[in-house]
C-alpha cells in the first residue's frame, strides 16, 4: 500500500514538473532562474511539437496556407525583379546621358502616300541643319551622333539577308553602348576617305558566313562591294526608343550592317525609292537619327526641352520624335515600385488566409483539449503557461510553412528561368521579410485563442465532456 501511494505521488509529481511555478527560493541566484525559465520553454516547445504530431494531417493542411503565402510573395518578387531589372539595362543601353531623336513621316503624309496612286517625293524628317542649330545654341551638349537608314538586301556569294544599312559615324559604339565582338568599328579616316566598308551585326553572321570568319570577307549591297572590318555583340531586344526601323517583332531584331556615313551618302544618296504595286514612293530624309549626348546627366531634361523647343520653331509639321532615354529609366523604376506593391499585397492576401486558417484550427484545438487545459490549471499552470503553450504551436506552425516556403519560392524562380527563358532576381530581403511576416501571421493570429485558453475556469474545463 505503502508503495502505491509512493508511486502515484511519483506520477502526480511529474504531471505536474512542467507546468508548475517557479521556486520562491532560489539558492543559485539569477542564472539558476533563468536556467529555471529555459527549461520550461524546452518543455513547452516538445509539448507543442507532440501535440501538433498527434494530428499530422490537420497540422500539415493547416500550414499550407503559409506556405503557399511565403512562396508567392518571393517568387513574383522575383519573377518581378527579373522583369524590371531586364526593362532598366536594355534602357541603359541607350545611354542615360543620351537624347535620341528619329525621323517620323506625318500622318498626313502617311494618308497622301496610301490614296494617291502616283509618282511623288516626300521630304521630311531631320536635317544636318539641324544638328549645326543644336551645336551652336544649346549648352551642354558634347557630342552628336547621326544616322541614316536604308533597307537593303546584303549578299555573300549566294547567300543573301534581308538586312538595314545604317550610315553612321565611327564613335557610334560609345554613344549607344555597343560593344565590338570581333574585328574593329571604321576610323576617322575610313569616314572621311567615304571607305567601302562595313560592320555586321551579330544577327546577319550565320546568314551571311555560317562556317568561314566575316572579318575580311566581303559583302554585296547592290553593285557595290564592302569590306567587313568587325562584329557588333548582341543587343537587348524590344527596347523602346531602338535604333530606326528596328524591327521588334518575336522573332527579334532586325539584322544590321553598318557603313561610314559619307560612304552611304555617295551610295544611296538622299532621296530613296520604294516601289509598290501601282505606284512608285519616293522619299527624301537626311537623317533617320540624331543621338545627342549631354555632360551632365542633370541636364539632360532641361536640354531636351531646348531640343523640342528648336526643332518646333524650325519644322512646320512634327516630322520627328524624341526619346529621352533617362525619362524612361524614372519611369520604369516606378513602374517596378508599383509592380512590387501590387505583387505584394496580392501575395500578403494568401498569407493572411493562411493565418486566418491557423486561428481557425486553433480555436477548435482550444475546444477540443478544454479538460486538458483544466487539469494543467488544477495542476499548478498559471495563465501564462497555456498561453505560451498555444502560441507556441502557432509559432511552429507557421515557421515551418516559412521554412518551407522560402525554399519552393526560392527553387520557382531557377524553374522559370530555365524552362520560361525569363529573367527572375532573387533578392536578399525578399525571403527574410516573407519568413519574418509568416513567424508574425502566426504570433497575431495565435493570440486570441491562446487567451481564449487560458481565460478558461478550471472548474468548468474540468467538467467539459
Amino acid at each position: 500500500m505503502a508503495g502505491w501511494k509512493a508511486t502515484r505521488n511519483a506520477d502526480m509529481k511529474s504531471l505536474s514538473e512542467p507546468i508548475s511555478p517557479e521556486p520562491r527560493h532560489n539558492p543559485r541566484g539569477k542564472h539558476a532562474g533563468l536556467g529555471v525559465s529555459i527549461n520550461r520553454l524546452k518543455r513547452t516547445v516538445r509539448l507543442g511539437l507532440k501535440s501538433l504530431w498527434l494530428h499530422r494531417l490537420r497540422s500539415l493542411l493547416t500550414v499550407l496556407g503559409i506556405v503557399f503565402g511565403v512562396c508567392s510573395v518571393i517568387a513574383m518578387l522575383a519573377i518581378g525583379e527579373g522583369a524590371s531589372h531586364e526593362a532598366q539595362e536594355q534602357i541603359k543601353n541607350l545611354g542615360s546621358q543620351n537624347i535620341i531623336l528619329k525621323s517620323v513621316k506625318p500622318p498626313e503624309e502617311q494618308k497622301v502616300s496610301a490614296n494617291q496612286n502616283q509618282s511623288f517625293a516626300l521630304e521630311y524628317g531631320l536635317t544636318y541643319a539641324d544638328i549645326r542649330r543644336i551645336r551652336a545654341t544649346i549648352p551642354g551638349v558634347t557630342v552628336v551622333v547621326p544616322g541614316r537608314l536604308i533597307r537593303e538586301y546584303a549578299w555573300n556569294i549566294s547567300r543573301r539577308a534581308d538586312c538595314e544599312i545604317l550610315g553612321t559615324v565611327p564613335w557610334y559604339p560609345e554613344m549607344r553602348n555597343h560593344r565590338v565582338m570581333n574585328g574593329r568599328f571604321f576610323t576617322d579616316k575610313e569616314m572621311d576617305d567615304s571607305t567601302s566598308v562595313c560592320v555586321l551585326g551579330s544577327e546577319m553572321v550565320p546568314l551571311l558566313f555560317p562556317i568561314e570568319s566575316p572579318i575580311g570577307g566581303t559583302v554585296r549591297v547592290g553593285g557595290d562591294y564592302y569590306r567587313v572590318i568587325g562584329v557588333l555583340a548582341p543587343q537587348s531586344k524590344n527596347v523602346q526608343g531602338s535604333e530606326p526601323g528596328e524591327n521588334n517583332s518575336a522573332g527579334g531584331t532586325a539584322n544590321r550592317l553598318y557603313i561610314p556615313l559619307s560612304t552611304s551618302r555617295a551610295r544611296f544618296g538622299e532621296l530613296l525609292v520604294k516601289r509598290r504595286s501601282g505606284s512608285i514612293e519616293a522619299e527624301r530624309v537626311a537623317l533617320h537619327e540624331v543621338t545627342v549626348k549631354v555632360a551632365k546627366r542633370e541636364e539632360v531634361i532641361n536640354v531636351s526641352q531646348a531640343i523640342k523647343e528648336l526643332l518646333e520653331r524650325n519644322h512646320e509639321k512634327t516630322d520627328y520624335e524624341m526619346t529621352v532615354p533617362l525619362e524612361l529609366l524614372k519611369r520604369a523604376e516606378r513602374t517596378k515600385q508599383i509592380f512590387n506593391i501590387v505583387l505584394g499585397s496580392i501575395a500578403a492576401i494568401s498569407l493572411l488566409v493562411g493565418g486566418i486558417g491557423i486561428m481557425n484550427i486553433m480555436l477548435a484545438s482550444v475546444t477540443e483539449r478544454t479538460r486538458e487545459i483544466g487539469i494543467r490549471r488544477a495542476l499548478g499552470a498559471k495563465r501564462r503557461d497555456i498561453v505560451i503553450q498555444f502560441l507556441v504551436e502557432t509559432v511552429i506552425l507557421s515557421g515551418a510553412g516559412g521554412l518551407i516556403g522560402v525554399a519552393l519560392g526560392l527553387a520557382i524562380p531557377f524553374f522559370v528561368t530555365l524552362f520560361a527563358k525569363m529573367v527572375t532576381i532573387v533578392t536578399l530581403w525578399s525571403p527574410i521579410i516573407a519568413f519574418s511576416i509568416s513567424a508574425l501571421v502566426g504570433i497575431v493570429f495565435g493570440i486570441y485563442p491562446a487567451l481564449r485558453a487560458a481565460n478558461m475556469d478550471p472548474v468548468e474545463a474540468l467538467r467539459h465532456e
